[in-house]
C-alpha cells in the first residue's frame, strides 16, 4: 500500500468529494448499462463493477482514511440510508398476491431457501479451519443474497460488520456463481419434459396464472418522488431510534437488526396497500443500493485477494448441496422443473432474473417469478442473519 500511495498524486480526504465521486461513478455505470451498448452488464451487475472500481481506488491510495472525514461521512450515510433502501425495496411486495401462489409453490420456495442454508452450514464445516475467523459473518451476508438479493446482502453486512476484504471476496463469488447458475438454469429448460416425467409431476396444478397478475405502475411525478424520499428518510430515522431502545438477542440481533426488522415489516405492510404502488420506489432504492455498496467498497483492499478462491470453493459446495436436496425434494413431492428452477433463481438471482427464467418456461408464468423474488427480498435478510447465527455457534 505504501508503494501505491507514493505513486498516487490525487488523494481524496474530503467526505463531500468522496460521496460525489461514488455517485458519479454509479451514474456512469447505470447510464452505460441502460444504453445497451456494453455486453459486460449482461454478465456482471453494475453494482459489482462499482465495488471493484471503488475498492481499486482505495487499494491504490486514492481514498485517504487517515483524517477520518471520509469514514465519518460514509458511515453516517450508510447507517441512515440502509433502512430507507430496504423499506423502498419492499413497496412492491404484496403479501396477498404471494398467498395466491398456493401451498405447493410456497413449500417449494421454503425448501429451496432451506437447502441453501443447509449448504452454507455444510460448506462452513468443511472449510472452517482454512477460512478467516470472521468468515461466518461474510457467509451470512452471502446467504442473505442467495435467499434474497443484493440489498439483503448489504443489510446483513451492516449488522454483522464482516471484514471488508472478506465481504469483497463473497461479493465476487456471488457474481461469478450467479452467472454460472443462471446459465445452468436456462439450459435446464430443454430437459424440462424429461425432468417432469422423471418426477411424475402433475402439470395441471400450474393453471393459476389468472390469479396472479402484474399491475402497471403509474409514471413517476415530482410529488411521488418527494413523497417517497420524505417518508423513507423519516421512517429510517425513527426506526434507527426505536431499534437502539430494544434489547440485544444472541450474536446477531442488535439495534441495527431491530431497525431492519422494523422497516421490513412496515415495507411489507405498505406493499399490500395502494401506497405500495407509488411510482419511483424501485428506482430510488437502486440509487441508495449503489451508494451504500460504494461506501462499503471504499474500505476494501485488493492486496489480499489471494484468499478469494477459497470462498469460491465454499460457494460451489453450497450449490452442490442445494442441487442434491432439490432433486430429492422434486422426486418425493412430484414437483415440476419450472417451480424448482424459478424458486432457485428467485433465491440466488433475485428480482432481475427470476421473471426471465419463468418466461423461458412459459410467458404466462412470469408473475410467479416476480412474486417469488419479492418473497426473497423480504425474507433474505432474516434468513441470512439466522444462518450467520448458526455459523457463529460452529465457529
Amino acid at each position: 500500500m505504501d508503494e501505491f500511495n507514493e505513486e498516487v498524486s490525487f488523494v481524496i480526504t474530503d467526505g463531500y468529494l468522496f460521496i460525489s465521486l461514488l455517485l458519479a461513478i454509479s451514474a456512469a455505470l447505470v447510464v452505460a448499462d441502460r444504453s445497451g451498448r456494453f455486453k459486460l452488464f449482461k454478465y456482471v451487475p453494475g453494482f459489482v463493477i462499482l465495488y471493484i472500481v471503488a475498492a481499486l481506488l482505495n487499494t491504490i491510495g486514492v481514498f485517504d482514511h487517515s483524517s477520518g472525514d471520509i469514514d465519518a461521512v460514509g458511515d453516517t450515510l450508510r447507517t441512515a440510508l440502509l433502512p430507507a433502501m430496504i423499506l423502498l425495496m419492499l413497496f412492491k411486495c404484496d403479501v396477498r398476491q404471494i398467498i395466491k401462489l398456493g401451498p405447493k409453490l410456497l413449500l417449494t420456495f421454503a425448501v429451496t431457501a432451506g437447502s441453501i442454508i443447509i449448504g452454507f452450514i455444510v460448506s462452513y464445516l468443511i472449510l472452517q479451519s482454512s477460512l478467516d475467523p470472521e468468515a461466518w459473518k461474510a457467509l451470512g451476508a452471502l446467504n442473505a443474497s442467495w435467499t434474497g438479493g443484493s440489498a439483503n446482502m448489504v443489510a446483513v453486512q451492516e449488522v454483522l460488520q464482516a471484514p471488508k476484504n472478506v465481504f469483497g471476496y463473497v461479493l465476487i463469488v456471488d457474481t461469478v456463481l450467479y452467472s454460472f447458475w443462471l446459465l445452468l438454469v436456462f439450459s435446464s429448460v430443454t430437459v424440462s419434459d424429461k425432468f417432469d416425467k422423471w418426477t411424475k409431476a402433475d402439470m395441471s396444478k400450474l393453471d393459476f396464472t389468472d390469479k396472479v397478475t402484474a399491475e402497471e405502475e403509474k409514471p413517476m411525478t415530482l410529488s411521488s418522488i418527494f413523497g417517497l424520499i420524505g417518508f423513507a428518510l423519516l421512517t429510517s430515522a425513527l426506526a434507527i431510534h426505536l431499534g437502539e431502545l430494544l434489547p440485544e438477542v444472541g450474536a446477531v440481533i442488535d439495534g441495527t437488526a431491530w431497525t431492519i426488522l422494523i422497516v421490513s415489516v412496515l415495507g411489507l405492510a405498505i406493499g399490500s396497500t395502494r401506497f405500495g404502488k407509488a411510482a419511483g420506489s424501485n428506482e430510488l432504492a437502486t440509487i441508495l443500493l449503489y451508494l451504500i455498496i460504494g461506501i462499503i467498497a471504499s474500505g476494501s483492499d485488493f492486496t489480499s485477494l489471494a484468499e478469494a478462491p477459497l470462498y469460491l470453493v465454499a460457494g460451489i459446495i453450497v450449490l452442490v448441496v442445494h442441487i442434491v436436496i432439490m432433486l430429492i425434494y422434486a422426486k418425493l413431492s412430484r414437483t415440476e422443473l419450472f417451480s424448482i428452477a424459478v424458486a432457485s433463481t428467485a433465491n440466488i438471482g433475485g428480482i432481475a432474473s427470476a421473471p426471465v427464467v419463468a418466461g423461458a418456461f412459459n410467458r404466462q408464468l412470469v408473475p410467479v417469478g416476480v412474486l417469488f423474488a419479492l418473497m426473497g427480498t423480504f425474507l433474505g435478510t432474516f434468513l441470512g442473519l439466522w444462518s450467520a447465527q448458526i455459523l457463529s455457534g460452529l465457529a
